[in-house]
């Protein structure tokens, strides 16, 4: 048959039959997933059978005769996880899909547990398990987001423990399946909500106690991405002590139990207070031991004589001040005086060695008219007028002859 076309369009009888016949290639396959609804029907030998996929929103319907199912599964009940040989049927007249099995296998205990320790492994050589990147839990959250079972004594643990430490804690909680199908898909998507909330500073996702069956969604890898890829730190908090999740190595903090998320999510008001109370009473005793020392200081300094008695050293200095100027009068007087009395005795020597001296015991100088001192008659001749000068006064004398 030619392509089709807008005009040439195949009917819904061709389609159907390409549709049935390209499904129809698959051929025989083995399928993993988790019953999501199982439905008998009285007195038919046809079992009809969900089949859910753990880790994402999607289901596909099996079909199976009654004695595969006993052969395989007798009691197989919604929750299981089975294991299914099918081939998909195509069915044009209602063109919808389902499996036919025709051999089921019930997945024991063991063999999940088996199954999530070669998972463990896995994810830990990813580094999901790695503790550097674990995030630090803030001290004080503005808003903590719970996801946990509605109505559950988890809830309740975490919301009664976390107000008795700190009354005005704000919860966002987000009440999902915790065991079943629809367990892993609601949580993922509640964490993706929780994680978009700005308000919303850490994520607690918890559960009480069960059977390890009924846990196991807590250990499914798409659980453990969406917790690894949070933004928000997630604390992890399932079952008791003893009990251990492949969520809790991703986690940014494991808590033992609910009661224990509660204690490290928010702070013990009490104990809070008692740590104010001891470092008040820790800074009011170094407050007084600091004035203590200050005052210690401040007394000492008082004490010394510059603030003491001031004035006593004022006068000491006012006395030195008087000594030195009394000192110095005396040594300047008595240079005066040692001056005075050489000055006199100069001015005697002067004046014993003065001619004028010599004048007033009745001498007198002889002088030519040149003003050269006569020092003997030999050097002036008759007629010549001298000068004499006396004490009193000079007097003009001519020389005259000898007889």
């Amino acid at each position: 048959m030619s392509e089709s076309s807008p005009e040439q369009p195949w009917p819904v009888r061709v389609v159907s039959q390409k549709i049935s016949a390209w499904i129809g290639k698959l051929g025989w396959v083995w399928i993993d997933g988790q019953v999501a609804q199982i439905t008998r029907r009285p007195g038919a030998g046809t079992v009809f059978i969900t089949l859910r996929d753990p880790s994402a929103d999607l289901s596909l319907t099996i079909t199976t005769n009654r004695d595969v199912l006993d052969r395989g599964a007798p009691e197989l009940e919604s929750g299981a996880r089975i294991v299914a040989r099918a081939k998909p049927d195509f069915f044009p007249g209602r063109g919808t899909l389902s499996l036919r099995a025709d051999e089921i296998r019930q997945v024991g205990i063991g063999e999940l547990l088996a199954r999530i320790e070669k998972l463990r492994k896995l994810l830990n050589a990813e580094g999901l398990f790695d503790r550097s990147r674990k995030r630090r839990l803030p001290f004080l959250p503005h808003r903590v987001g719970l996801i946990t079972g509605r109505a559950s004594a988890a809830e309740r643990d975490v919301l009664q423990n976390a107000k008795r430490r700190w009354p005005s804690v704000e919860f966002r909680v987000i009440n999902v399946a915790v065991q079943g199908a629809q367990a892993v898909p609601e949580m993922i998507n509640a964490l993706r909500v929780l994680d978009a909330d700005e308000g919303v500073d850490v994520i607690i996702l918890a559960r009480g106690g069960g059977s390890a069956e009924d846990r196991l969604p807590f250990s499914d890898e798409g659980l453990c991405r969406a917790v690894f890829g949070c933004r928000t730190p997630v604390i992890s908090a399932i079952g008791h002590e003893t009990d251990t999740h492949l969520v809790d190595y991703v986690a940014d903090y494991h808590a033992s139990t609910p009661t224990d998320a509660a204690k490290r999510v928010v702070p013990d008001l009490r104990d809070e207070w008692r740590l104010i109370d001891t470092a008040r009473g820790r800074l009011r005793r170094t407050m007084h031991h600091l004035i203590e020392r200050e005052q210690h200081r401040l007394d000492g300094m008082r004490s010394r004589p510059a603030l003491a008695k001031p004035h006593a050293v004022l006068d000491g200095l006012a006395a030195d001040t008087s000594a030195l100027r009394d000192r110095a009068e005396r040594i300047l007087r008595h240079r005066l005086d040692r001056a005075d009395d050489g000055l006199t005795h100069t001015t005697a020597r002067l004046r014993a060695l003065s001619p004028r001296a010599t004048l007033e015991r009745g001498y007198a100088i002889v002088q030519r008219a040149d003003g050269a001192v006569v020092r003997s008659p030999e050097e002036v001749a008759e007629g010549e007028t001298l000068r004499v000068r006396l004490a009193g006064g000079e007097l003009t004398a001519k020389v005259a002859s000898d007889d």
